[in-house]
């Protein structure tokens, strides 16, 4: 008898909030109290929105975020911790997940409510679902597909190509990807879609 296939909830597909989006959008600066609102949006279109308030001023510094999901007013907190960067420069910020008390650099939103990703059952990543015909055709030619965004990691800026004089791994595996994309012509391209 068949297996009947189960859906996962996917990552990818997820509302996320994330420490490098707060700092980029100047959130997690030292000694502030800051109020905004975040939107998603998709093909231009804004699909929802979340306030939020950051507090780095108190001794236990918090997210609070209020949003409705559904019918329903959610309001809640997030704790914001820091640990001493290991390069010893500054800090580097984590929330604590309210249900697992694990820190983490990105919340995902499922069932309603932002959380660590080990806060969830059964939920995947988009790649963990694929076929295996799906993942070799994706090593073969995922790099084709991808080129552009390799080119705009490799010039993106404060990219660091060289670390004391040798090439960085990060830059090194970039190379690497674009060679490889480059190698395949647009006959072995068409070949996938027309066997």
């Amino acid at each position: 008898m068949a297996k009947f296939p189960t859906f996962p909830t996917l990552y990818d597909d997820c509302k996320t909030l994330s420490i490098s989006d707060l700092k980029r959008w100047n959130y997690l600066n030292p000694n502030q109290y800051k109020s905004g609102v975040i939107k998603w949006s998709s093909n231009g279109n804004e699909t929802s929105s979340i306030s939020v308030v950051v507090n780095t001023k108190n001794e236990n510094p918090f997210l609070e975020l209020n949003y409705k999901y559904g019918d329903e007013s959610r309001c809640y907190k997030v704790i914001l911790v820091t640990t001493l960067s290991n390069l010893g420069k500054g800090k580097v910020w984590y929330f604590l997940c309210p249900i697992t008390k694990k820190r983490c650099h990105k919340l995902y939103l499922v069932g309603g409510y932002f959380l660590h990703r080990n806060a969830f059952n059964g939920c995947m990543y988009d790649s963990q679902i694929k076929s295996k015909k799906d993942r070799n055709m994706d090593k073969i030619f995922g790099a084709y597909f991808r080129i552009d965004k390799l080119y705009e990691q490799l010039y993106k800026k404060h990219f660091k190509k060289t670390y004391a004089g040798k090439p960085t791994k990060r830059y090194l595996k970039l190379i690497k990807q674009i060679q490889k994309a480059e190698r395949l012509t647009l006959n072995d391209v068409k070949k996938l879609f027309n066997p």
